[in-house]
């Protein structure tokens, strides 16, 4: 049995881990970089970046259906051609996996270990059966893993989780998608686009991350038209027949309804990857879901030299606050016991449907009632927006009554993904909604539609 000491042990090579690595180094700690599974980060192999490849090919489809509004004519039918599809997302996925490991293979080789770490004790761990690691303290950066309910588990591979739609030849003629947030509306909306009948499947009348009725109601509209949703469906039976899927479910209406789909792609929600971690043989005290009870701006566990970062914590599962948290554990693990809290950056969550979805700051169902106003703006009139026959969204952002700074925002629109950025910057600068109108606004352009709904916002301030 091989021992080796080192300043900070970080168990997990994924975007959390990497930065955590990184961050250790520069503070001048020597840093071990323990990872059991494939290299790649979740984000690059089957994340963001595949996803986004396959929607980029769904949007392409779309386009070419939709031309006729413009007065441009596709002679012959648009042909979708599923292994084409397939083979550029694969290939494409396969050359940024390729940059992260690559980025990982040039680390100096001390650094890196191959094995499954497990804890003995808090300093303690054991990697595989062949080595034991001394540390002075731990970053655990484990990732995170989809939920596959028991009922979906007994179809064997015709239950599929997003990680599996990447490793497709071809695309199926029917699927069932078993949840309605993120990742489910963007698979979802991307497979109806490329000609695959798809039933979007909810529980608790979810539409991705919105918590504004209004505005989760006008997305559960527009989703409604592009694919058949059940935001409230209750399934109550889903049975393999053979190389197919019965789903049996109650819609929101309280109709009982039957399917048949080739597949059932089950997205329902995401856990911390802590399972292997043995952490019941260490001090820390875990909460009722078995995960280390930490403090939310140094990481730390307790006053323990264990710190937790990015999906394994289980707090916002998105790139770069996984790298924002990797960078102040592995900090702080580097200088233990001398910790420090971070800043976190302005919270935004998008998801990348057509239109898109945006979150900004505060929620909608975390803002007391008579603490801020609503400015709205409905995109259906917005000048660009028809101009490109994208002219779908509402958008409603909230500014403090007292202050007049604008404190968050949710919608669904056009280029949401590009606005948010705007918002959070403004955000994290704390600027009022007076400031944010002094802003420079191009015409015509998208943006002028958020400047209707901060006008919006300021006259009911008075």
């Amino acid at each position: 049995m091989n021992t080796i000491h080192t300043d900070v042990a970080i168990i997990g090579a994924g975007s959390a881990g990497l930065s955590a690595y990184r961050a250790a180094k520069a503070a001048g700690a020597s840093a071990l970089l323990i990872e059991g599974g494939a290299h790649g980060t979740t984000c690059a192999r089957v994340g963001c970046m595949p996803s986004k490849l396959l929607i980029a090919a769904a949007d392409a489809a779309y386009h070419a259906t939709h031309a006729d509004a413009f007065g441009v004519h596709i002679d012959g039918a648009v042909r979708i051609d599923g292994r084409e599809v397939m083979a550029r997302v694969k290939r494409e996925r396969d050359r940024f996996v390729s940059l992260v490991v690559a980025g990982v293979d040039a680390m100096p080789e001390a650094d890196k270990l191959t094995g499954y770490a497990r804890f003995i004790d808090d300093n303690l761990l054991q990697v595989g059966e062949h080595t034991k690691v001394q540390a002075k303290s731990v970053v655990i950066a484990t990732g995170s893993s989809p939920v596959m309910p028991a009922m979906y588990r007994a179809l064997g591979d015709r239950a599929i989780i997003n990680d599996d739609v990447f490793a497709w030849n071809d695309l199926p003629k029917r699927i069932a998608v078993i949840g309605a947030g993120v990742i489910g509306l963007e698979l979802g909306q991307a497979l109806a686009r490329l000609a695959v009948r798809v039933s979007v499947l909810g529980a608790r009348g979810r539409v991705g991350p919105l918590s504004d009725p209004d505005v989760r109601g006008y997305a559960e509209r527009v989703f409604g038209e592009a694919f058949r949703f059940e935001p409230q469906a209750r399934v109550e039976a889903a049975v393999r027949e053979g190389d197919e899927v019965r789903v049996r479910y109650v819609s929101g209406d309280g109709a009982l309804v039957e399917e048949t789909f080739d597949y059932v792609l089950v997205a329902a929600g995401r856990k911390p990857n802590v399972g292997g971690l043995a952490l019941l043989d260490t001090s820390l005290v875990l909460d009722d879901d078995g995960l280390p009870v930490y403090d939310p701006l140094t990481l730390q566990a307790g006053a323990h030299p264990v710190f937790i970062a990015g999906d394994a914590n289980g707090v916002l599962p998105l790139l770069h606050e996984a790298a924002d948290e990797g960078r102040a554990a592995g900090t702080n693990a580097a200088r233990y016991p001398h910790v420090a809290p971070f800043d976190r950056r302005a919270p935004i969550a998008i998801a990348f449907t057509d239109p898109g979805i945006a979150m900004v700051g505060a929620r909608f169902v975390d803002l007391t009632t008579d603490s801020f106003v609503t400015g709205e703006v409905s995109f259906e009139d917005q000048g660009r927006s028809r101009v490109m026959l994208r002219n779908r969204g509402l958008m409603h952002v909230y500014v403090d009554r007292v202050s007049r700074r604008f404190v968050g925002a949710e919608w669904i629109g056009p280029d949401a993904e590009h606005i948010a950025h705007l918002l959070a910057w403004a955000l994290q600068m704390k600027l009022t909604v007076d400031e944010m109108l002094r802003m420079p606004f191009y015409h015509p352009v998208v943006e002028e539609g958020l400047r209707t709904a901060l006008r919006d916002a300021v006259g009911k301030l008075v």
